[in-house]
């Protein structure tokens, strides 16, 4: 019997290839199910084999010496974060150096995503003891969880009392910013009384592009260790049958530039600011990436010690 590859996957628009047949491996199937949050606990879930996962949480897994997940590195989800932090429009903050001192609200604190951002302020001298972290849900639409996740310190990390939504104390003032992957509703309206935090921030993240030389790495591709050991090429064919699909949407989305008026103008500024092979997958391209983000886990004391490159991706090597 042919194998069959479950994945649970966010929506991402370059699975169309895939999700449509355009392409296919050889000598196994893949059956995507798309997921609107990730899966809770890949290893003791039956229904999928492998699964797109926080960077962070994955890290953790691993300093616990839980070995019934593997990671690839392949990061399917990637982005900068200067984007992610938003204040009220009647803020006079307009610099990662002005929160210094302030109160920050997010939505959990060992998120690979509030991670990275926390690493922009560390470059500008704005440490985790140097403001007031506030932790509950983004508005009142969201479930109330535990957003802490035991990385809480009294006066300095703590959970909102009673889950007040970081929306409502951001537009009251209880708050100067608000760390956010997706924006919430009404956001880019002109009457949005919410603005990021850096006017230009697609300047900035060009910036940090040229000094650090990647983009970060937010999720990954997990899979069960017992498949990966079954079947050792599986990883690498699934890391490519990815990035083919990948590449297929980008050329159809340069031919098909009308999805939206000035989709064209964006791809075109992604090819002007970023060196091509600025999302390629696997240990090396990667490898500078990895060591900051494990350095970023232990510097913000959700690592207790540094991760290795082997310790992180033991069935990946350098060339």
């Amino acid at each position: 019997m042919a194998l069959t590859v479950r994945l649970a996957l966010r929506d991402w628009d370059w699975l169309t290839p895939i999700l449509l047949g355009d392409i296919k491996p050889s000598g196994f199937t893949v059956a995507i199910e798309r997921v609107g949050t990730l899966i809770g606990d890949l290893a003791s879930d039956p229904g999928f084999d492998g699964a797109e996962m926080s960077f962070s949480r994955y890290a953790q897994r691993v300093l616990r010496a839980e070995a019934k997940v593997v990671a690839l590195p392949h990061f399917l989800m990637r982005g900068f974060r200067h984007r992610c932090i938003i204040t009220s429009k009647a803020s006079t903050i307009d610099s990662l150096e002005g929160l210094a001192g302030k109160a920050i609200g997010l939505a959990g604190w060992q998120d690979s995503g509030n991670t990275w951002t926390r690493a922009l302020l560390r470059r500008k001298g704005v440490g985790v003891p140097d403001a007031r972290w506030w932790l509950s849900r983004l508005s009142a639409a969201h479930p109330i969880t535990d957003r802490i996740a035991g990385f809480g310190r009294p006066g300095l990390i703590e959970t909102v009392p009673g889950d007040r939504p970081l929306l409502d104390m951001l537009e009251a003032g209880e708050l100067d910013a608000v760390f956010t992957p997706f924006m919430p509703p009404g956001f880019f309206a002109p009457e949005s009384r919410l603005r990021p935090l850096l006017a230009d921030y697609r300047a900035a993240e060009v910036r940090y592009f040229r000094e650090v030389g990647y983009v970060p790495g937010i999720h990954l591709l997990g899979l069960k260790q017992a498949l990966v050991a079954e079947h050792p090429t599986l990883p690498a064919a699934l890391s490519e049958l990815l990035d083919e699909s990948a590449r297929m949407w980008l050329d159809k989305r340069e031919k098909y530039a009308d999805t939206t008026p000035w989709i064209i103008d964006e791809l075109a500024r992604c090819a002007r600011d970023l060196p091509p092979g600025w999302d390629r997958n696997g240990l090396a391209a990667n490898a500078t990436m990895i060591e900051a983000f494990a350095t970023e886990l232990h510097q913000q004391g959700i690592a207790p010690r540094l991760l290795t490159l082997s310790e992180l991706f033991p069935t990946a090597t350098l060339p």
